[in-house]
């Protein structure tokens, strides 16, 4: 049996809210035998058989619409994906000083050549990023509230899919996937 975690984009943000049952019905609808959620920002742990990647990212975006009339973006992660994001963060020493301010952005797809410079040279406070194969690993040094770094990016039109989750959630869903 396979597990996998399904992290949907700016869920229970505004108005664009998704309860857990909602959430645990698309694991139902997609034929996952066991789901279980994680905070509310839309964690979904699924146990079952798929394939996972683009597919299983298709078909629980396809569900939630179905279900609920909502789109939007998942990022699905294996065990042995989830390991190796939490092996390779490269702000470890800061992780364990702040780890709520450390963040790991979740992509669609790879961080496109060329934008990592330009999302670099946007930056105009402490902040700091890394980019992995499919992730952006961020240090919030100060305040991730009182960081610019979101607009700054979203104006260099380079923005890129994901969603955010912070250094203590990303080590208890690798927890809980066994990872």
């Amino acid at each position: 049996m396979a597990v996998f975690v399904a992290l949907p984009r700016s869920i229970n943000t505004g108005k664009r809210k998704v309860l857990k049952d909602d959430l645990l019905g698309i694991a139902r609808d997609t034929g996952f035998k066991d789901a279980k959620t994680y905070l509310a920002s839309g964690n979904l742990l699924l146990w079952g058989d798929h394939a996972g990647g683009e597919a299983l990212e298709r078909a629980l975006e396809e569900a939630l619409v179905t279900r609920i009339g909502l789109r939007t973006d998942f990022m699905v992660r294996s065990p042995a994906q989830m390991r190796a994001i939490v092996e390779a963060n490269p702000f470890k020493a800061e992780a364990n000083d702040h780890p709520s301010h450390v963040i790991v952005n979740f992509l669609k797809t790879p961080l496109p050549d060329g934008d990592e410079d330009v999302l670099r040279a946007a930056i105009t406070g402490p902040e700091r990023f890394a980019v992995g194969p499919s992730e952006l690993y961020l240090d919030f040094p100060i305040s991730m509230a009182d960081s610019l770094l979101d607009r700054e990016w979203k104006k260099t039109k380079r923005n890129p899919v994901g969603t955010t989750r912070n250094w203590n959630t990303v080590l208890k869903l690798a927890e809980m996937m066994g990872a």
